[in-house]
């Protein structure tokens, strides 16, 4: 502090002062993120972000510290986002945009505190943060196919015969299944972080730049396929058993850091940024027109620090009042009879339980209409959405995360409904319908029924969501589609079958 200039002294005092109160105002999301950084291995990277931020501020402090720190309002435009972001989230149950929102919330704060010319200085630092976000569990699906289709590729170049039923590959010597765990996701996410920070510290052009981030991005997709190859093709000659352990130990320490290595291999020859070369141009900076016209829009301090403060406690406290409505509830619901069906107590072949979390009244059953046609049904009747309390959420329904069923491929179309075709081991393919419906909404989207229950939320209106899920399994002689349409015959228009169901109506 003693060798500070005098005039960010202030200045940096207050944006430590907001940023921890905001910390501690959002402590949740906070302790959830760290959580997940700590005890998830897809996002154990995120731990060595923080003192990467500090030393990316450090090596700009040379260019910054000459520049004026002013208070600035359209630093307030994002931070007010930030907040309207982080009650959608809240209301919505949708973890990413809670955590995504107070990190904003600190980058506003810096903006709104230190001014355009500060925020263009320390730029990348300040959106390097957004890799503090724990994302990408959404991308698990998706990455699981591409493993596959590169898997069977590479097995076809090899002159290893197989065949592959969405995610399931089957050789003479083994089932395999492209997993969750071997989606190849921890590291894509580990290397779009690394692959921006080296793209800014290392390279001054930007078309160099962009072709680092996409090798950064290709590269850890390929390999990932090459890896699953490599399991397959290793189980064939030493057993399934010596290729899951080597590829625990041998792909899971040695295999990727080798990639990685190869990565900045590749890119090591075109790196255009001198060692003791500036980050950012300070004399630029401080001389920009452009930057001296937005640093006009200035505001007194005490104003500024009155409004982030104003903001900051008006998303918890619309929250607060929107988690107190909840729509009423009956007490008992039941399976319902449908004409020409009866329950039946036989199991599946492949256990199927559908997730509900939070969900007040849950309902599951199996009925047959003696004709060979067997249908599953699970029903869920929620008072309020919210954290915990997702009808729609990432891993809610029909295909829970880390379940032995995984996604195989969509299934024929239902009105209003998602249909999706899973598989379980064996292998045993099943066809589940979901329908999601709150007020006089029903849909398969989880986007539209999330923004239907933001809206409610948001004007403080209780009513209650429901999930309704149909599923038949694939048998000799009885079609899962045939199986689900017929019984939608005998139920008769499935919103206001659904309404009754949940004693709504």
């Amino acid at each position: 502090m003693a060798r500070m200039p005098g005039h960010w002294r202030a200045p940096l005092a207050r944006l430590a002062i907001v940023w921890l109160a905001l910390i501690a105002l959002f402590l949740g999301e906070w302790r959830d993120m760290a959580w997940q950084w700590w005890d998830s291995s897809t996002y154990n990277h995120i731990l060595l972000i923080p003192p990467i931020l500090g030393w990316l501020a450090l090596q700009r402090a040379a260019e910054t510290t000459p520049l004026v720190p002013r208070a600035w309002w359209p630093g307030l435009v994002l931070t007010s986002a930030a907040v309207f972001l982080w009650v959608l989230g809240d209301f919505s149950g949708l973890n990413l945009a809670r955590q995504l929102a107070v990190v904003v919330m600190l980058q506003g704060a810096a903006l709104a505190l230190l001014g355009p010319r500060v925020a263009a200085a320390q730029l990348f630092p300040l959106g390097y943060m957004l890799t503090l976000v724990p994302f990408g569990d959404e991308l698990i699906p998706f990455l699981q196919t591409i493993t596959a289709k590169l898997t069977m590729a590479l097995l076809a170049v090899t002159q290893v015969p197989a065949t592959i039923d969405g995610v399931f590959i089957t050789t003479r010597f083994g089932y395999f299944e492209v997993a969750e765990a071997c989606s190849g996701v921890k590291f894509l996410i580990a290397m779009i972080a690394y692959g921006a920070l080296v793209s800014n510290v290392c390279f001054a052009s930007w078309w160099r730049r962009a072709g680092f981030m996409a090798l950064s991005l290709v590269v850890p997709v390929l390999a990932n396929g090459v890896r699953a190859w490599g399991t397959i093709y290793i189980a064939r000659s030493r057993g399934i058993a010596f290729a899951a352990s080597f590829d625990h130990i041998f792909y899971g320490w040695v295999f990727f850091a080798v990639v990685m290595a190869l990565v900045m291999a590749a890119g090591w020859r075109f790196f255009d940024r001198k060692v003791d070369a500036p980050l950012v141009d300070g004399a630029a900076i401080a001389a920009s027109p452009l930057l001296g016209r937005l640093e006009r829009q200035s505001l007194p301090v005490p104003a500024v620090l009155a409004a982030l403060a104003a903001m900051a406690l008006a998303g918890p406290a619309w929250s607060a009042a929107a988690n107190r409505i909840a729509a009423p509830m009956p007490e008992l619901i039941a399976l319902p009879q449908v004409p020409g069906w009866q329950l039946a107590q036989d199991a599946p072949r492949a256990e199927w339980h559908p997730l509900h979390a939070g969900a007040d009244h849950r309902l599951i059953g199996r009925y047959t209409d003696g004709k060979g046609h067997v249908v599953d049904l699970s029903f869920a009747l929620y008072a309020a959405q919210g954290d915990g309390k997702e009808a729609g959420g990432f891993g809610q329904g029909a295909l829970p995360l880390e379940s032995h069923w995984a996604w195989e491929e969509p299934g024929p179309v239902f009105a209003g409904a998602k249909s999706d075709v899973i598989q379980a081991p064996g292998p045993v393919h099943r066809l589940a319908v979901t329908w999601l419906r709150t007020s006089n909404l029903i849909t398969g989207s989880n986007t539209r029924l999330k923004l239907a229950n933001m809206e409610d939320r948001l004007l403080l209106r209780a009513r209650p969501t429901m999930t309704l899920i149909l599923s038949a399994e694939a048998a000799d002689g009885s079609p899962p589609e045939a199986a689900i349409r017929s019984f939608l015959a005998a139920t008769g228009p499935i919103a206001p079958w659904m309404d009754r169901m949940a004693q709504v109506r």
